[in-house]
């Protein structure tokens, strides 16, 4: 099943309107011929942490959200997507809590990385450690086996908790083959067309690198899961935040990869005024990507944007968005800060705020984004152009939930009348609909304070100018009646 080029919406199955009923509701009523690309759901499974990145199991659908019956619902109009935590599975998993139990004896138990299976003895060695790359103080969680009273270090990769509600999976074992086997074939079953490999650089465990994208390892790796995948007709998405070369091998090794430097990249053009880095930046990208300004997470900066952006001139663009609101999730690792102490991991808050609420340079960055080749995403709260939810954030103590907003359906209701969502409704449409953009794409030569993209295929064409003096967007394009016309974004 080819990917559509055409728009995808990404929410949660909570975030419209409470549940998986509610969203479809939404989307049928308000959004059934927007969404065309599908829609990515992130994690509707039950889960015991990180908004629903801590999975126990990909075979339920977390019961408050509904039932795998409400996203076949959804799936009978728009392709579906869904995360696989392809790392790591919840502490509270019947998988970890059996060998939390009896430990070594479980039947589970080499589902799990303990550090036997990297240290012979089983004990960490911190000049190993100092070379990887760290998501939390320690790579490992400690847990007394209930049966034993022995003490078990785990791999753990993420998680705020000590010891981590999220407990990485060997992907070297053939247990976790079959496991990962079983819920993509539950997924096929469900009728979902795209998987989302999340956090699918972490997997390979190997003393003496990063732990990061571990190569030729993780080659095999993604082989193997492609190989499930395409026997299932499944699309794979894998998720890399990391230096954007290792995306560009993704994208050579003949994957989808995600443009996670297209967001800053956009607003910095926009900030400065100055379409100098994004030209240039258009012109040399792998085409094979989805693109996005807006997720769940925030703006990538590093290690995405490493040897791409001046620190001292990403510095300004942070301090801009800090004085619209935004937070900031910073790196851990000292070796992965930049020399001068930069150390911006994301840029959190929502894209319309981190734009000065201003729906001109809203719509252009949204028009750019459109214009890139790829598959476009926009997230629910960029669909509905909200507002930074500091509330949220501060409720929750987590910095990325003030871009998490739960719309009630009054809600969406009154964002649905605003001029800039109905400006943002008519760009997406034009954007599925137009023929131009399933042909050539060109940066068309520019002053710095303009940018011109186009599009061509055979006699359709549409180009897009922006005036960043203004923000202003005109969209030029043949009709299907072969006429020229002028749409002001």
């Amino acid at each position: 099943m080819p990917v559509k080029n055409q728009v995808q919406l990404i929410t949660y199955p909570d975030s419209m309107g409470g549940d998986l009923k509610s969203l479809n509701h939404v989307l049928l009523e308000h959004f059934s011929d927007i969404f065309k690309g599908g829609v990515h759901i992130l994690p509707p499974f039950p889960s015991t942490g990180d908004r629903g990145f801590a999975p126990k199991t990909y075979l339920e659908v977390e019961p408050s959200f509904g039932t795998w019956d409400d996203i076949k619902s959804i799936g009978e109009n728009f392709d579906i997507l869904v995360d696989l935590m392809v790392n790591h599975i919840s502490k509270q998993s019947k998988y970890f809590q059996d060998f939390l139990k009896k430990g070594k004896k479980s039947e589970y138990a080499d589902l799990f990385i303990t550090l036997d299976k990297l240290w012979k003895d089983g004990k960490p060695v911190q000049a190993d450690i100092d070379k990887m790359f760290l998501r939390r103080p320690l790579p490992y969680s400690t847990f007394t086996i209930e049966e034993t009273g022995e003490e078990q270090k785990v791999w753990t990769t993420f998680g705020k908790a000590d010891p981590s509600e999220q407990i990485d999976l060997d992907v070297k074992s053939e247990q976790v083959k079959q496991l990962l086997t079983e819920f993509f074939m539950n997924f096929k079953e469900q009728k979902v067309k795209i998987v989302r490999l999340d956090a699918v650089g972490y997997v390979i465990k190997k003393l003496g690198t990063s732990c990061f994208f571990v190569e030729p390892e993780i080659y095999e790796f993604l082989d193997w899961i492609i190989e499930l995948a395409d026997s299932l007709e499944i699309e794979l998405l894998p998720e890399v935040h990391s230096h954007y070369s290792i995306q560009y091998k993704l994208a050579e090794h003949g994957c989808w990869i995600y443009d996670f430097i297209l967001p800053y990249t956009v607003l910095e053009t926009l900030i400065n005024k100055n379409s100098k880095n994004l030209r240039h930046y258009l012109k040399n990208r792998p085409h094979k990507q989805f693109t996005m300004l807006d997720c769940h997470d925030g703006v990538p900066v590093k290690p995405d944007l490493d040897d791409l952006i001046d620190t001292k001139e990403a510095r300004k663009i942070v301090d801009a968005c800090l004085e619209r609101g935004s937070n900031l999730s910073l790196i851990l690792s000292d070796n992965h800060k930049a020399p001068d102490g930069f150390d911006v991991h994301q840029i959190r808050g929502t894209y319309y705020s981190m734009l000065g609420c201003d729906d001109d340079a809203y719509l252009a960055a949204r028009a750019i984004q459109f214009f890139t080749p790829g598959v476009p995403q926009v997230y629910y709260v960029g669909l509905l152009a909200g507002e930074n939810d500091y509330e949220n954030a501060e409720k929750t103590g987590d910095g990325r939930e003030i871009n998490r907003h739960n719309y009630s359906l009054e809600e969406i209701e009154q964002s649905l009348g605003k001029p800039v969502v109905q400006r943002l409704v008519k760009l997406i449409k034009f954007r599925n609909e137009h023929p131009a953009f399933n042909g050539e794409f060109n940066v068309l030569d520019s002053n710095n304070d303009v940018i011109r993209l186009s599009w061509q295929k055979d006699d359709a064409k549409c180009t897009l100018f922006i005036d960043l003096k203004t923000n202003k967007s005109v969209i030029s394009y043949v009709d299907e009646n072969g006429q020229e016309a002028q749409y002001l974004v």
